[in-house]
């Protein structure tokens, strides 16, 4: 006899690619590194502290995300927002606490993530976000989110402070290379292979956006601090979930069978 449990269906859970999506997805980047920065500098909080309750935070947060049977806006985007700020901490703490060097770092995050493909797509065969449709394939994907997170604080920081390219260069360095990928995708890219390298750069895009506007002028930045920065960019993240939560253009239909 089949456990409600296995035989509960559920929607896809994540949204459609829509601008949308790399909106969203942009401003929770950015915010990740303007808010770490705010709580762990200037509220000194400290960076061990900050890493635990936001990790706190992040697993209370995927407890919810797990038990829901759909793509839920408020929901999803809060965990992202989460992992932005968990995945800046995680780099923050091996480069700061252990001494880490930011190639090393870079280096380990970018296997790391492509094992995590390797044994998603092996174990199902594919690594398509519009077949998000299963526990198992949720686990895989939020895996993979918090690993490109990581690699792309660490590749952010590094363009930014071992290879001394300034806060603004860096955002358009970014910006250029998804436009790249763009172009590519257009010419023939797979989609998904097309979407997680997109998705891997939005993560230092974010970062260096987030760096540029916090930073001092003195610094190459827009002087605005990590306070209004990040009230800025959460401000934008609210209206936005909440313009998908009433017009629902960004939800999915299809259902399997959870396992």
């Amino acid at each position: 006899m089949t456990s409600p449990t296995a035989t509960r269906q559920m929607l896809n859970k994540v949204p459609e690619i829509t601008a949308f999506f790399w909106v969203i997805k942009i401003l929770c980047t950015t915010i990740g590194e303007s808010a770490a920065d705010y709580v762990n500098v200037t509220l000194g909080v400290g960076l061990i502290a900050t890493t635990l309750i936001t990790a706190v935070l992040l697993v209370v947060a995927l407890v919810v995300q797990f038990r829901l049977d759909r793509y839920v806006p408020s929901v999803y985007w809060t965990v992202v927002a989460l992992v932005s700020v968990v995945g800046t901490l995680i780099t923050d703490n091996l480069t700061d606490n252990l001494g880490v060097s930011l190639w090393i770092s870079t280096g380990v995050f970018l296997v790391l993530l492509l094992l995590t493909f390797g044994v998603w797509y092996r174990t199902e065969r594919t690594l398509s976000i519009h077949s998000i449709v299963t526990t198992r394939r949720e686990a895989f994907y939020w895996l993979v989110v918090v690993v490109t997170f990581a690699l792309g604080t660490a590749a952010g920081d590094l363009l930014i402070d071992q290879l001394q390219t300034g806060l603004l260069a860096a955002v358009l360095i970014y910006a250029a290379a998804i436009a790249v990928v763009f172009v590519a995708y257009r010419f023939g890219l797979g989609a998904t292979l097309s979407f997680w390298i997109a998705y891997v750069l939005t993560r230092p895009l974010g970062g260096s956006l987030g760096d540029f506007l916090s930073g001092d002028r003195s610094e190459g930045g827009a002087g605005l601090g990590t306070l209004l920065t990040s009230l800025l960019f959460l401000a934008a993240i609210v209206a936005t979930v909440v313009y998908l939560s009433v017009t629902r253009v960004d939800r999915t239909e299809r259902v399997a069978v959870r396992r």
